[in-house]
């Protein structure tokens, strides 16, 4: 092999070759980025639940105690609940209230500017002989809330 091949051999990539790579890498971002944000959103309406988890529970053994009802509470009554006070707001939970059924209310903020943000879900109280099942609601009827959110 002479001096003038092994020149040639060395040069590098060739422009095609680079916009190859770079579309390819295009192509898979374009597939990633909506797949990853998806997940941010599932991740922050799990801590949307979460956030409503203690009430729900202070609802329930409030119920229990009082013969599977809601009798004598008032709304936003956290002490008959047990509680110190309102929750306090998260980044993904403006505030949580409680209806005089039980209904607990959840005002979701920081998800998804402009379909999520504002809206609520709410957890209404069924009482059974020995368990409290949950209705969900409210006016976050987006699939992808329902399914996190019913979990």
């Amino acid at each position: 092999m002479n001096a003038l091949s092994m020149k040639k051999a060395q040069q590098g990539f060739t422009l095609i070759e680079l916009m190859i790579v770079v579309a390819i890498i295009g192509i898979l971002a374009a597939i990633a980025i909506p797949a990853y944000q998806d997940y941010v959103v599932k991740a922050k309406l799990s801590k949307v639940a979460t956030a409503a988890d203690p009430v729900k529970l202070a609802v329930a053994a409030f119920g229990q105690e009082h013969g599977g009802a809601m009798t004598g509470f008032t709304a936003d009554n956290w002490t008959s609940l047990g509680l110190a006070g309102a929750p306090t707001a998260t980044n993904e939970v403006s505030g949580i209230t409680v209806a005089a059924d039980g209904t607990v209310t959840a005002t979701m903020r920081n998800i998804k500017p402009t379909t999520i943000d504002a809206l609520t879900v709410t957890w209404a109280p069924v009482f059974g002989n020995t368990a409290v099942s949950w209705t969900v609601g409210g006016t976050a009827t987006d699939l992808l809330v329902q399914q996190v959110i019913n979990k």
